[in-house]
């Protein structure tokens, strides 16, 4: 009779184990990660009703002290221990006390290139309470001028690489901001910080300069990448910041790693998910000022790396190197970022080994993230009705043409089938708030949507566009880039991934361009040949319209040496969007799709002039 039982139950949990695999085969490792991030959200929930107030910065001085001697930056072979680290802040904190008239809570930007200075001077104004902006270290000018101005601040420190780009601007700067250069030798109006740091104290600072009274106080200013039109300063709380550390511990990285940190340190993937990543672990990492596809796994295996950070066209990048019979030899288990196109993704495991890739979703300023801790090649991350039970989102439909939500004749917005396309809202709430822009309130306006589905609701409005199925999500397009054409919706990134598949091109940038008395926007991809590779206008016709279907097939081809990127890699396309086609202004070579002759012709200015008078119909 217990031999049957037993055997009868052993045959129902084999069968169960069976139907979890080939119908549920993620519930464990969903429960498993859940769990777990469920669990720290609880911890801070439960410290925050104590009054126990953590910052990154209080973790980072519980290390110095617990393990003082630990490499926290190693940086072109230099080793910088917690305590380095700690004391040299402290350096920077004691010279703002004794020689600025700042106090709590002001704002103090920082325009550095990555290395160890800027979290010293990072951690050493966070210790005073002054809220840091982080300046994209790229920008220049009339942009540098806005970003100082959209933010505010009292003071500028300047990295000793960095101060021609500010010595243009010194006389256009407002009087009350200090401008502090970190190099013995500075320009008139400008303060040697470094000068003042060899003498300063590295006596700690007081615990009640930084303390705060609450977690959403603010923390940071960074700002996002402007691929459209200016930068903003999102806000960033010591909550936010606080959650965003918690990236790599959630996705499995310990403080055995060695984490490589080749990003820019003014984005939030660098400083928060890197940086302060590193923080929550008690981990080392390897700081690089900038990434080098040549010396990527060089740094790798010369430091014992284990992690590293990535953008999508880093990896892309990394395929991109002459293939060497060692490429599997190192160290690296994980790899978290985001931006990995599928094929992309394939061809680095591939070639590089059994890394896990752990794929993530989240602006800098939004108040959703999604984490793909299954390893789904292609996705952005899990949408099961588990996690919904813990954010609120949507996917709603969109006019392309327009640019907006659509609403029915009630006002109200809908969702999209599953297998659709849809803009991606999260709804802004107590538990996810939206903490918006420093500046201008039409910013922080414009990126929310009110009364979606009812009466007095709110979303933050991501400006991406994505697909869910099978409780996966996949990145599609933004909706800034995304195109209508011949009344059908055109996705950039898909057009884009079609013509590099060419073995002459090296990279394409697809856009819309505005055409007279024609509705939305003509499809255009500037494009960048291969060292030493000849343009087959033939070949990239026959190959356009095999792939894509007609509205798709850009309509003009515009041959470039470089292309303008960010400093997170993301391709500028304000400035192509606002030239065109333009063939009487543009000195790069053009041409246009000609079906008659099954190839793309050069577009002259005559044949330019026909277009716009609409005497050659597209």
């Amino acid at each position: 009779m217990l031999l049957s039982w037993l055997t009868g139950l052993g045959a129902t949990l084999v069968f169960l184990h069976l139907v979890q695999k080939f119908l549920f085969p993620y519930f464990w490792q969903d429960v498993c990660y859940l769990l777990k991030v469920t669990g720290y959200g609880i911890r801070l929930e439960i410290f925050r009703r104590r009054g126990e107030l953590v910052t990154v910065l209080d973790k980072f001085l519980s290390h110095a002290k617990a393990q003082p001697h630990k490499p926290f930056i190693i940086y072109e072979g230099d080793i910088h221990t917690y305590r380095d680290v700690d004391r040299r802040s402290s350096r920077v904190a004691n010279v703002f006390l004794t020689h600025s008239t700042l106090k709590k809570g002001d704002t103090v930007a920082l325009l550095m290139s990555n290395e160890p200075d800027f979290v010293h001077v990072w951690f050493g104004l966070a210790k005073l309470g002054f809220v840091v902006a982080f300046l994209n270290s790229n920008i220049r000018s009339k942009s540098l001028l806005h970003c100082l101005s959209s933010c505010g601040p009292k003071a500028l420190v300047v990295g000793a690489d960095l101060l021609g780009t500010v010595e243009e601007i010194l006389s256009s700067l407002p009087e009350d901001i200090t401008v502090w250069g970190m190099n013995d030798s500075v320009p008139q109006g400008v303060i040697s910080l470094k000068e003042k740091l060899s003498t300063a104290s590295e006596e700690p600072i007081p615990h009640r300069h930084h303390a705060t009274a609450m977690l959403k106080a603010n923390y940071l200013y960074i700002f996002t990448s402007g691929t459209t039109g200016l930068p903003k300063a999102a806000v960033i709380t010591q909550m936010q910041a606080i959650k965003g550390s918690a990236g790599l511990w959630a996705f499995g990285c310990t403080a055995d790693d060695i984490i490589y940190i080749t990003l820019p340190l003014y984005h939030s993937a660098g400083s928060l998910l890197g940086i302060g990543g590193c923080i929550e672990l008690g981990a080392t990492c390897v700081l690089k000022k900038k990434f080098s596809a040549s010396q990527f796994w060089v740094d790798c295996k010369k430091y014992n790396v284990t992690a590293f950070q990535y953008i999508g066209e880093l990896c892309r990048y990394l395929c991109k190197q002459p293939k060497r019979d060692d490429d599997k030899d190192h160290r690296v288990r994980i790899a978290i970022g985001n931006g990995l196109r599928s094929d992309v993704w394939r061809e680095f495991l591939d070639r590089f080994g059994n890394i896990k890739m752990c794929e993530f979703y989240g602006a800098t300023e939004g108040n959703i993230c999604f984490m793909n801790h299954t390893g789904k090649i292609g996705s952005v991350g899990r949408t099961n009705w588990f996690y919904k039970l813990f954010f609120s989102f949507d996917l709603i439909k969109y006019d392309f043409q327009k640019d907006t939500p659509i609403r029915n004749e009630q006002g109200w917005c809908s969702s999209v089938k599953k297998g659709e396309p849809g803009l991606l809202i999260a709804q802004v709430s107590a538990k996810s708030p939206f903490f918006g822009y420093a500046g201008n309130k039409k910013y922080t306006e414009k990126k929310l949507l009110c009364d979606v589905f009812k009466k007095g609701d709110v979303y933050f409005n991501t400006g991406d566009l994505m697909v869910e199925d099978q409780d996966f999500l996949y990145f599609w397009d933004r909706t800034g880039d995304t195109f209508r054409w011949k009344g059908e919706n055109v996705a950039t990134t898909e057009v884009g991934d079609v013509i590099g598949m060419l073995d002459f091109i090296q990279e394409a940038n697809v856009y819309g361009v505005a055409v007279p008395d024609y509705e939305g926007r003509a499809g255009m991809a500037s494009i960048i040949l291969k060292p030493n590779r000849s343009l087959d206008l033939e070949k990239v016709y026959a190959h356009v319209v095999a792939f894509l279907p007609g509205y798709a097939c850009p309509r003009f081809l515009r041959i470039q040496d470089k292309m303008e990127r960010t400093g997170t890699f993301k391709l500028q396309k304000f400035r192509l969007v606002e030239e065109g086609f333009n063939a009487l202004k543009i000195s790069d070579p053009l041409y246009f799709l000609d079906n008659l002759k099954k190839s793309y012709v050069p577009l002259t200015k005559e044949l330019y002039e026909q277009i716009m008078l609409g005497e050659i119909k597209l």
